[in-house]
């Protein structure tokens, strides 16, 4: 059942790429994107038609969108009886074995990392401050069966009907797996797999469609999964699900933006277009990101970097264009409404422009310890990349990114703020970024060695097999060494990162899950009254209990919320506290021992709650406690 969450990121966009009529590597590179649009176009139409957000319907919206989207592939095709404008040199059955078995190796060191560092438990709950927001999201779209991002405004406190954004494609990815497929933690971290797979998949494929050599792209596959950077680093901080799952799905996208110049026809326009609505569905700053490459590919195809035929590929760029906005408006257009909270949001800053530019040429942002080996492999084939003139418009977009990275590490001013406030601000969202170039770096090196070593064997690799052979062995054997260098790719730096945060914590202790469950099978629909700071904000994700307070952040105090929190033991003295308590239906209080933040204090309000003789202790184990709120003139105690 476990690889069927994995599949879940693959299938739609295999079967929308197939009637699209992509093939090949931008077919499985491009398929997670591709099923990212898919789901974010759903929403977007099924959501407003009270259609119930489940498998069925979630299959079925696939079916008709791949019949919809073939259909006008094929027109188009026939009438233009359309062929390849650019004839790509056509790659062997050994080379497509090469580059799979680059992607076999890096998506297993990659899974098997993120692994290790769950302490090989896939339900192990990730510690950190958004992680709970992820899980009632999944949740709330699996139980309420709407996708609609609207509809998610009661996990931010808000009343329901209230305006609010936030960006759900990825939680309605995963909503129709949950319980069906696998519970919540499974789900979650079998998510952050599927990302992982999805980044190596991206990365290959975009090398392949890119021209790049087979020993590169496999060697890039390789490679993509020892960098901190992406995608350790914001699976463990955060975690950033959905963000990561978008800058996994860059390349991907970036591998069918190919087909606009090699393939007449729509097939290269509508599954770029549905693949950028799907990173921009994932997460909005996304949008910027896919604009940035798409700005530096142009300035590559003007300044003769990339070779295009205008006459032929000018109607399809203009398509792509027109297709890309009728797809992302709708997605973007409610992301308006919460604008100034995002740009709004701040960071320390964490090094200077010395240290923030060291860290980008080292490919090591956000670490305190350069990754030596590795980063010393990238910046050299970042110079070859632009010697051989092998992409180096993404060359150009990893300049442009780690400017940003640099600047909103070290600097705090007003147009630093404006350029990162898409991103909230923070550098290390920008670190996610670099990592791309640097895989594809990393490979291009392992080309170049392997062509150079190959050369000087001269007659001795004439024959076919021994000039297929000879260079992969070579590259073999650069690898191995840049392995053993890099402490076998990082595995120990990468998979301690993964567990500082996904773990079993102080914040939500086996004993905390134990009293979940027990008011999952006590409180029968009625909310529980929490704090927010102890991780019972878990308390809905993990049991479908709802909580009071449904994130760290908390209610405002104004509201019925906030009040109990500040003032819940008031009970005995003020009868506005009984009467939100029973106007909300609330029976249980829930107290757990653990903060998400140190120094954490117990909300105010729930600071006595021993001492009231209206709170009757129904539940205790070391970590966790439940009161029963006894009925107004009560006197029990526990």
């Amino acid at each position: 059942m476990n690889a069927l969450v994995i599949l879940a990121f693959f299938v739609p966009g295999l079967v929308v790429g197939t009637a699209l009529r992509l093939r090949g590597w931008a077919l499985v590179g491009g398929a997670p994107a591709l099923t990212a649009g898919v789901i974010a176009l759903g929403t977007v139409v099924l959501g407003p038609l009270h259609i119930y957000w489940n498998l069925l319907s979630v299959s079925l919206w696939t079916l008709v969108l791949a019949a919809f989207l073939g259909l006008i592939t094929w027109l188009v095709r026939r009438r233009n009886n359309a062929g390849d404008p650019i004839l790509e040199p056509k790659r062997s059955l050994g080379e497509h074995l090469m580059i799979a078995a680059g992607v076999v190796v890096g998506a297993g060191f990659g899974v098997f990392t993120y692994l290790r560092g769950l302490g090989y438990h896939l339900d192990t709950v990730n510690q950190d401050w958004d992680a709970p927001h992820h899980g009632n999201a999944v949740r709330w779209i699996a139980e309420h069966g709407t996708p609609l991002p609207s509809a998610l405004a009661p996990l931010a406190n808000l009343p329901e009907g209230a305006s609010y954004f936030y960006p759900n494609t990825y939680h309605a990815l995963l909503a129709p797996l949950l319980d069906t497929v696998v519970p919540m933690p499974q789900l979650l971290n079998l998510g952050a797999m599927a990302i992982i797979v999805a980044w190596v998949a991206g990365v290959a494929a975009l090398a392949a469609t890119w021209r790049m050599p087979a020993v590169a792209a496999a060697a890039a596959a390789v490679t993509a999964t020892w960098f901190t950077a992406f995608p350790y680093d914001s699976l463990w901080r955060g975690p950033l699900w959905p963000y990561v799952a978008g800058v996994a799905m860059i390349p991907g996208a970036l591998a069918i933006a190919r087909k606009i110049l090699t393939v007449k026809g729509l097939t290269g326009p509508l599954g770029l277009g549905l693949s950028f609505a799907g990173l921009t569905g994932l997460h909005t700053s996304l949008a910027f990101v896919a604009a940035t490459y798409g700005i530096v590919l142009l300035a590559a195809f003007v300044f003769k970097l990339e070779p295009i035929d205008w006459k032929n590929s000018r109607k399809r760029l203009i398509a792509t264009a027109a297709w890309a906005l009728a797809c992302l408006i709708p997605i973007m257009l409610p992301a308006l409404s919460q604008s100034a909270g995002v740009t709004g949001a701040q960071w320390d800053e964490f090094a200077s422009p010395a240290e923030g530019i060291g860290q980008v040429l080292l490919f090591s942002p956000t670490s305190a310890f350069p990754q030596w080996f590795l980063g010393l492999a990238a910046i050299v084939g970042i110079w070859l990349m632009i010697r051989h003139r092998r992409l180096v418009w993404v060359v150009g977009a990893w300049v442009v990114f780690g400017a940003l990275y640099a600047a909103c590490a070290s600097l705090n001013n007003a147009v630093i703020n404006i350029l990162s406030g898409p991103f909230y601000n923070d550098a290390w969202r920008f670190a996610a970024l670099l990592p791309l170039a640097g895989a594809l770096a990393v490979g291009e090196l392992t080309w170049t060695v392997s062509a150079k070593v190959t050369e000087k064997f001269g007659s001795r690799v004439s024959t076919p097999r021994a000039a297929f052979v000879v260079p992969v062995v070579v590259a073999l054997a650069f690898g191995a060494v840049l392995g053993v260098l890099s402490k076998g790719g990082y595995i120990g730096r990468n998979s301690h990162a993964i567990s500082i945060t996904n773990r079993s914590g102080d914040t939500v202790s086996p004993g905390e899950r134990e009293a979940y469950q027990w008011l999952s099978q006590h409180s029968k629909g009625h909310p529980v009254m929490n704090d927010r700071q102890d991780g019972s904000v878990w308390l809905y994700a993990l049991a479908g209990v709802q909580p009071m307070e449904w994130s760290y952040y908390g209610a405002k105090e104004e509201t019925d919320q906030g009040i109990l929190t500040r003032h819940l033991q008031d009970i005995d003295k003020d009868p506005k506290i009984r009467q939100i308590i029973d106007e909300h239906g609330i029976k249980y209080v829930l107290f757990g021992v653990g903060y998400v933040r140190p120094y954490t204090i117990p909300a105010p309000g729930l600071q006595t709650l021993d001492k009231l003789p209206e709170m009757k202790k129904v539940y205790e184990n070391p970590q966790a406690r439940v009161y029963e709120i006894l009925p107004a003139g009560s006197n029990g105690r526990s």
